[in-house]
């Protein structure tokens, strides 16, 4: 089965299931080789007249270089279908294994240099507008860096356009 495109404003979508529960996949591609990462923290909506996205990456993810590198990225959506297999692609870093090889995943290119999965029902294409370093200084709720950020390793937030969307 194969991705046709689709109207994002078409599609039913509830970020806190897709996000939250089911989890996601970013990936982007740097020098011809691919990189995944799962996420099940983001937000989406409307800024500067847009429809985004809002990811954040710890700065030592690997996959944190891939998406500095490229143009675009994707953030896949599979349903809950297959969340053993997204739960080691979060643990796992692609540093040091082919882990999408591991977990079975047939890389799928929807665009241009927007890599995904074959497996995926849902696929984003993101182009970053803007990235930003958490501050802990800007924290309103001193709980959030106490039990989020033992390790002071704040995330860097991707708020990215959503240019087209795709779905099987």
């Amino acid at each position: 089965m194969s991705f046709q495109k689709v109207d994002i404003n078409k599609l039913p979508f509830n970020p806190f299931e897709m996000i939250g529960n089911e989890w996601t996949l970013i990936t982007a591609e740097k020098d011809g080789v691919v990189n995944t990462m799962t996420a099940s923290w983001g937000t989406t909506g409307v800024f500067w007249g847009k429809n985004v996205i809002q990811v954040g990456i710890r700065p030592q993810r690997y996959t944190k270089e891939f998406v500095d590198a490229a143009n675009v990225f994707t953030v896949s959506f599979f349903g809950g279908d297959y969340k053993k297999e997204l739960g080691y692609l979060g643990s796992v870093s692609g540093r040091d294994e082919d882990k999408i090889a591991k977990v079975d995943f047939h890389v799928a290119n929807v665009e241009e240099g927007a890599p995904s999965f074959e497996e995926a029902k849902l696929v984003l294409v993101c182009k970053p507008l803007m990235v930003t370093n958490l501050d802990p200084a800007n924290f309103k709720d001193a709980e959030i860096d106490e039990k989020w950020y033992a390790n002071k390793d704040y995330h860097v937030m991707y708020t990215a356009e959503i240019i087209s969307a795709y779905c099987k």
